[in-house]
Order: structure tokens, then C-alpha cells, then sequence
């Protein structure tokens, strides 16, 4: 592997940023739908490809950019989703295009735009700048913002909007809370670029301003946790689910969300390494528990499928938050492997979503029935990412729901009541539309699904190969992560 990388004109990292941003150029010239599909789907496998070889060739940190064993964990992960969502999203787009509802252009928009969001998405968790980072996310919320209002419906408009004004309030307070950053490293570390390398933050934060550093966490918590759509930061999460293509939903969920929680456990490690600083991990755990139990109570009112599973969004990244606001090597370990679950199952649920509304031609709850009788396929595999995100054995995410579980009842055991709670609040909602919507007769129209299942079934796959069995140089690698992150 390493005779391979050395043949390579670049280096794999620089070919992670570059490559989906030269892809994104290229699709917004080039007119056709089958080209370009197929060249978005062969840029976000190359981006996976050299992503992986970041496992095994570690370059040293650039100007801007470097690579450690946390950010390895999103950007393989991120470049695998972004991957298999370019698969489903051809055969999704195709039948938007058939049916009138995209054109031609918003066609070579939107698939510009899809490695436009993958660049930003990458950019953001190599950079080893701390203001490019805040670039990045920015950027990757601008293209969001435009691919959620490609149907150009009011509903579409409306929510574009919403997300945008939203968005920039967080992102204004995440600018605020770097800029806060910046000025307690400066006389430590002194004026200029460098006071904003992450590389040099980390090795000198024990001699910055603790009084700085705590308020502009308390900012870039609030900034960065609208991106990941913690309560009460949420609103714009449900209408961005909603009224966008069904693949942004899957990236949103899947991808967008992790990049805006890589950037708050960041910032925690630079408050970690300095003893005088208060510790982060309240504020986390408070959010994150009051994510989860709205989003659980919030998931019973939900007449729209979409809004439905973006709630349980909503509800999953307040559980990640609370591992990682609770810290430790256990809870860290828990946190990053419940990520990746939420982010395979989740992806795999908006998959099967997509298809169901376009088979159905709607997204209403009350107007989807039977699913297992008329479209068997969907159905069942729909059942088995319900039972999947809702926490059931033998999958993924059961397994690191108990590890969160475990870990709050050795060292909280008050904190565990409210946080069991609201998992059971979540599992009995979910349960119930699902009982409704897999099962019974079959009700409505009953059109032939076209997207590729390949996908939806890979994902479901390695969340049910998780819930069974882990490499152990997965577990090592994690293990390692956690202790990282303190």
C-alpha cells in the first residue's frame, strides 16, 4: 500500500479536498443526466478510496491541513456515505426528472452542488486552521441551504430560508466563540496565523486565558450545536428534512451533522488540556439530554415522514452529545461508535424513505399502509432500520445505547433515569408509526420503486454485522479515539 501511495502525483489527503472540488466544477458544465450521475458517483468512490488510505499514511501537518486518528473516523466514514448516497441519489434524481418535478438544469445544479458539499464537508475536518474549519462548515451550510430549495415550491423556498437565516445565527456565534479563541491564545502563543492552528492550540492550551476559553465555548457551543441540530437550536432541521431531495436528507443526518459535532469535540479537547478551564461536559450533557427527550416527545405528533426520522435525528445527536458531554474512555467509545451507527442506519432509513414516497407519492404518515404487502423489499427492510434506530438487538446501535447506558449508571446514576426515559420515549413512538406503516392493508397508490436498493441494503448490513461482531482494530482504533478525547 504504502510502494501505491508513493506513486501517487499527490498526496491522498490533498486528493480528498481537491477531488470532489474539481468534480463539482466539472458537473456544473456539463450538461447530461446519465453523465453526469456517473461521474459524481466515480468522484465520491475515488474521494472514499483515498480517504481509506488515510488508515494506513499519515502525512505530516501542512499550512492548513492534518491528519490524526479523530478526524480518520469522519472523513471515512463521511467519504462512505457521501459515496453510497451518490449511488442512490442517481436512480432517485433520474425519477425526480421523469416526473417533472427537477429539470435539466437543476439537475447539473444539484449534482455540482452534492461534491460542492462534499469538498466543504472534508475541507472542514482536515483543516488545521480553526478559522478555515468555520470556512468550511459555513460553506457546507450555503450548499445545503441551496439543494433544500431546488424544488423551488413555496414549502421548498420557506425552508431554504428558515435554514439559512438559522444557520448564519449559528454560525455567527461559532465565529464569535473562534474569534474568543484566538484572543486568549495570543499572548501564549503570540499575534498572527498561527494563534489559529489547531496543531499549535493543542500543544500550548494549558497556558491560555481560562476565563476567555470558557465563555467562547459557552458560543461555540450554541453555534456549532444549531448545525447539529440540538434542542432548542433545532427549527430548521424538520423543514430542511422535509422539503429537500430525500438524498440531502440522507447527507444532512448522515454527514452534515457529525462535521458541526467534530468541530464542538475539538474545541472540548482544547478546554480539557487546560486544568483551569471549567469543564465542558455539563453543558453537553444538558443539551444532549434535552434533545433527546423532546425529539422523543416530538416524534408522536409528527404527521410527515420525513419530519418524522429528522426528529429521531434530532434525538440520536442529543445522545451523542451526552456521551461525549460525559466523557471517559467508555462513554467516548460509546459515543463514537453510536455516530457511526446513526449515521449508516439513518442514511439507510431516508434510502428507503425516498423510494417510499416516491411509490407512494407522498410523505403523509396516514396515506402510507402495507407496506410489507405492496412493496415487500422496502417494507421489511424499512421494519429493520425502525428496529434498528429505535435500539433493538442484535444491531448496531443497540449495542452502543447499552454502552451509554452502562457507562451513566457507573458514574451518574441520577443522570441515567432521565436518559432512559427518553430512549423509551423515542422507542414506543417509533414503534407506533411504524406498526401503521409496514403493516396492515395496503392502502393508496402502489407505483414500482426505480432506485437502486444496493445502498440501503449495504448500510442496514454493516449496522447488523456491528451489533454482532467489531474488528478488533476498529475497537483499538476507537479505543485509542477515546482516550484522545479525555
Amino acid at each position: 500500500m504504502t510502494t501505491i501511495l508513493a506513486l501517487l502525483p499527490f498526496r491522498p489527503v490533498d486528493g480528498v479536498i481537491a477531488l470532489p472540488a474539481i468534480a463539482a466544477l466539472l458537473l456544473a458544465a456539463l450538461p447530461g443526466r446519465r453523465r453526469s450521475a456517473a461521474i459524481n458517483v466515480v468522484a465520491s468512490f475515488l474521494t472514499f478510496l483515498l480517504a481509506t488510505t488515510l488508515l494506513v499514511e499519515r502525512p505530516a501537518p501542512g499550512d492548513y491541513v492534518f491528519v490524526d486518528d479523530l478526524n480518520v473516523v469522519f472523513v471515512v466514514l463521511g467519504t462512505f456515505v457521501g459515496f453510497t448516497t451518490s449511488i442512490f441519489s442517481a436512480s432517485y434524481i433520474a425519477h425526480e426528472i421523469d416526473a417533472g418535478k427537477l429539470s435539466p438544469g437543476q439537475l447539473r445544479f444539484y449534482h455540482g452542488m452534492y461534491q460542492a458539499l462534499a469538498f466543504a464537508m472534508n475541507l472542514g475536518l482536515l483543516a488545521d486552521n480553526i478559522g478555515l474549519m468555520w470556512v468550511a462548515v459555513e460553506l457546507a451550510t450555503l450548499t445545503t441551504v441551496l439543494m433544500v430549495g431546488i424544488y423551488r415550491t413555496h414549502d421548498a423556498l420557506e425552508a431554504a430560508w428558515k435554514y439559512f437565516i438559522l444557520g448564519s445565527v449559528g454560525i455567527a456565534l461559532a465565529l464569535f466563540g473562534t474569534i474568543l479563541v484566538y484572543m486568549a491564545a495570543q499572548p501564549a502563543i503570540g499575534e498572527g496565523e498561527k494563534a489559529m492552528v489547531w496543531t499549535v492550540l493543542v500543544a500550548e492550551a494549558s497556558k491560555f486565558n481560562p476565563e476567555l476559553l470558557n465563555v467562547a465555548f459557552v458560543f461555540l457551543m450554541l453555534g456549532y450545536g444549531t448545525k447539529v441540530g440540538l434542542a432548542p437550536l433545532h427549527a430548521w432541521l424538520p423543514d430542511a428534512h422535509a422539503e429537500g431531495p430525500t438524498p440531502i436528507s440522507a447527507v444532512l443526518s448522515g454527514l452534515l451533522l457529525n462535521v458541526a459535532l467534530y468541530a464542538l469535540l475539538r474545541f472540548k479537547m482544547l478546554l480539557a488540556a487546560n486544568p483551569q478551564t471549567v469543564a465542558p461536559g455539563p453543558l453537553m450533557v444538558t443539551l444532549g439530554l434535552l434533545s433527546l427527550i423532546f425529539a422523543g416527545f416530538m416524534l408522536y405528533r409528527r404527521r410527515d415522514i420525513k419530519r418524522l426520522f429528522a426528529y429521531s435525528s434530532i434525538e440520536h445527536m442529543g445522545l451523542v452529545t451526552f456521551a461525549f458531554g460525559m466523557g471517559g474512555p467508555l462513554a467516548n467509545f460509546a459515543g463514537l461508535l453510536h455516530m457511526t451507527m446513526h449515521s449508516l442506519t439513518k442514511s439507510a432509513i431516508f434510502f428507503a424513505v425516498g423510494q417510499i414516497a416516491q411509490a407512494k407519492g407522498t410523505q403523509r404518515l396516514s396515506e402510507i399502509r402495507g407496506l410489507t404487502q405492496s412493496h415487500p423489499m422496502l417494507g421489511w427492510s424499512l421494519v429493520v432500520g425502525v428496529a434498528a434506530i429505535a435500539g433493538l438487538p442484535p444491531l448496531g446501535i443497540f449495542m452502543s445505547e447499552f454502552l451509554i447506558v452502562s457507562s451513566t449508571f457507573a458514574r451518574a446514576p441520577l443522570l441515567a433515569i432521565p436518559l432512559v426515559f427518553g430512549l423509551l420515549v423515542a422507542f414506543g413512538a417509533l414503534v407506533l408509526r411504524l406498526t401503521d406503516v409496514a403493516f396492515g392493508e395496503p392502502e393508496g397508490p402502489s407505483a414500482p420503486v426505480d432506485a437502486s436498493y444496493l445502498p440501503m441494503v449495504a448500510h442496514l448490513v454493516l449496522v447488523l454485522t456491528a451489533g454482532l461482531w467489531l474488528p478488533a482494530p476498529l475497537v483499538a482504533w476507537f479505543q485509542h479515539v477515546a482516550r484522545m478525547l479525555g
